[in-house]
Parts: structure tokens; sequence; C-alpha cells
């Protein structure tokens, strides 16, 4: 029940007020509140709470949410179990493997977490590739790789022209 009391407090003790204790205060954007953008001035977007995804009328009944978590489980399991096999057969093992586990995400926590730290890693990675430093290197890399494919590829058609090295017989 509320007696007032807390009105009271905070006309008496104004500093001591929920409102305007300034660590209880929300942050502002330059502060990292919820109105912060990241650094590169895009904004992210809120993390989705941890926990089942599954409807409502199904986590109220306990053997019915097990039994949708066992079926979440082997579906993903399957998915999982199917990318990869296409990390040594022809497929996209690694986008099939992250749709299983996109899949558990819906129902375990612990594949939440994983999908979090794998999205955050990636991301960081993209914006490490993207640096110019990183960019000019890259670019030197592989002109420099392509000039000395074509000088070995150059003297191979020199030394031998358009014979293959397998056609011994010619």
């Amino acid at each position: 029940m509320n007696t007032g009391s807390d009105e009271k407090k905070s006309a008496e003790h104004p500093a001591e007020s929920p409102a305007l204790n300034p660590a209880d205060s929300p942050k502002g954007p330059s502060e990292g509140g919820p109105d912060a953008s990241a650094a590169d001035g895009t904004e992210e977007p809120p993390e989705q709470p941890l926990g089942s995804r599954a409807p409502e009328f199904i986590k109220a009944r306990r053997t019915l949410h097990l039994s949708w978590q066992v079926g979440v489980f082997i579906v993903g399991l399957a998915v999982v179990a199917a990318g990869v096999s296409m990390l040594v057969l022809p497929g996209p093992g690694w986008v099939v493997i992250f749709a299983g586990m996109a899949i558990w995400a819906t129902e375990f926590v612990w594949a939440q977490l994983v999908l979090r730290w794998t999205k955050r890693k990636v991301s960081e990675a993209a914006k490490r590739a993207l640096d110019p430093k990183v960019r000019r290197r890259n670019l030197i890399l592989i002109s420099t790789g392509l000039v000395i494919t074509g000088v070995l590829c150059g003297i191979y058609l020199w030394k031998f022209g358009l014979a293959l090295p397998w056609d011994v017989g010619n």
C-alpha cells in the first residue's frame, strides 16, 4: 500500500529523490544511455532478452514446453549436422551451421549467448577489414601475388609454349 511517504521524502530532501538522484537518472547519448549510438554513427539494435521465445500457451504447460524444447533441439541438431557435413561436401556449411544455432537460440540461453558472441566477433572482423590501412595492405598483397603469378605463367609459356605438362607424348 502506498502511503505517499516517498513523495514527502522527495519534497523534504530533493537530493534523495529517485527522479533527481544523478546516479539513477537515465544516461544521455554522450554517456552511453539508451539513445547512444555506436562509435561509427550507426545505431545498434537493442538486444533481445535471453530465454525461451516459445508462445505463452506453450510456456504455461511444463510438459508441452519440455516437448517443445526437445523438438527445437532435434531440429537444430539436424540442421547443424547437415552444416557440418557440408563442410566436406558441396554446400554452404558455415551458413547452415549458424542457421542451426539460430534455431537453438530461439529456445536455449547458451545458444543465444554463443550467437551474440559470434555476431560481435564477425562485426569486429568486418570493421577491421574495412580499416584503410588493412585494405591498403591487402591490395598490395593481392597485387604482388598477381604479378608473381603472371611472371610464373609467362616463364612457363616462354619455356614450354601452350603444351600442358601431362601431355608428354607430344
